[in-house]
Parts: C-alpha cells; sequence; structure tokens
C-alpha cells in the first residue's frame, strides 16, 4: 500500500482513506491512523491539525481519484453509449462500495459542512459529466429522446451507487451487474 519514497504526510493520507472506507469517520481513529501509516503522534500533528483536518485531506484525494477515474473512461472515444456503458461496465471492487458514495452514508462526514463539500461537489461534477455525455449523444441522433440528460445522469448514478448497497447486502457483486445490464438494456433501447 505504501512505497518508501512516500513522505510521513502521503501515508497519513493515504492511511486515512483505506480506514474511511472501511471503518467510516467513527471509527477512524488517530491511533489507527498513525499505525496503518508507521508515523507517530508527533508525526501526524506536525502534518495536520487534527483528526478533522486530516480526513478532509484524504477525502479530497478520493474524491480527486474518483473524479480521474471517471474521466478516463468517460473521455474516451466512442459513442455517447459506448462512453456510458464503459463507465458503467468499468472494473470496481463492488463489495468495498464506492469510497465517495460511501462516505454519504457517514453521518460525522455528512453533518460537517467542510467534509461533506467534496462528496458533494464530486457527484455533481459526475452527474454533470454524464448529462453532457447523455446531450450529445442527443444532439448527434444516436439517442432518441424524449431524454432529459439530467435526468439520466442522476438515474447512471443511482443505479451505479445503488448496486454497491445491494452487492454489499447480498455479498455478491451480482446484484451490481444486475442493474447496470438492466440501466444498459433501457439505454440501448433510446439508441439509434
Amino acid at each position: 500500500m505504501y512505497t518508501r519514497r512516500m513522505t510521513t504526510s502521503e501515508r497519513l493520507i493515504e492511511a486515512t482513506r483505506e480506514l474511511l472506507w472501511e471503518r467510516g469517520y467513527v471509527g477512524t481513529s488517530p491511533k489507527a491512523i498513525q499505525q496503518a501509516a508507521g508515523a507517530g503522534q508527533g508525526s501526524m500533528y506536525h502534518h495536520f491539525a487534527g483528526k478533522p483536518d486530516l480526513a478532509l485531506a484524504a477525502i479530497r484525494r478520493t474524491a480527486e481519484e474518483m473524479r480521474a477515474t471517471a474521466e478516463s473512461v468517460l473521455s474516451g472515444g466512442g459513442t455517447a453509449y459506448a462512453r456510458v456503458e464503459a463507465y458503467l461496465l468499468r472494473e470496481r471492487e463492488v463489495l468495498r462500495g464506492c469510497p465517495v458514495g460511501r462516505l454519504t452514508m457517514d453521518p460525522d462526514i455528512m453533518g460537517s459542512e467542510e467534509l461533506r463539500v467534496p462528496v458533494d461537489e464530486t457527484l455533481d461534477w459526475l452527474r454533470g459529466r454524464l448529462a453532457g455525455i447523455v446531450q450529445e449523444g442527443l444532439d448527434s441522433g444516436e439517442l432518441t429522446g424524449p431524454l432529459d440528460p439530467a435526468e439520466l445522469a442522476a438515474t447512471i448514478v443511482a443505479t451505479v451507487q445503488g448496486g454497491y448497497v445491494l452487492a454489499r447486502a447480498s455479498g455478491s457483486p451480482a446484484a451490481f451487474d444486475a442493474a447496470t445490464r438492466g440501466l444498459l438494456a433501457l439505454l440501448s433501447s433510446r439508441t439509434a
């Protein structure tokens, strides 16, 4: 997980990202972060004002990574349908859940305006990016209406996030796969 080239600050951020994904905010203690990062208490407080400051850095990093991963798929070549399909079918750690989506279920993160902002911004960005692709498909005649790009984008994001929940509940990625295949079947009926 960590390389020798990583600074103490980087190790702390990466450890916090993993722990937030696995345990949530309350379950991520400073001691657990320090142990996972191989850093002492003095190092942690040298780089960060406290747990909220470190959590914010970790959440921002997670959000940036999610955006970069999504953008690499969504900006690929092909039709609007092909790009949405690539996004839906890309490889994921389905049983771990979405590292950003899981943060929305954490009352301590959602209760903090500062910690919630990168989560909101990332999900807003994703819906906007998907809506733009749907609009491209409508403009080119590839997708046939009536379709509201913003509503379809929200449906895509809801399907992915809901698929994670169903997969985690059942202990199998089959539920996620069924949700994405179902959405693609509905969307393919709108392709020209």
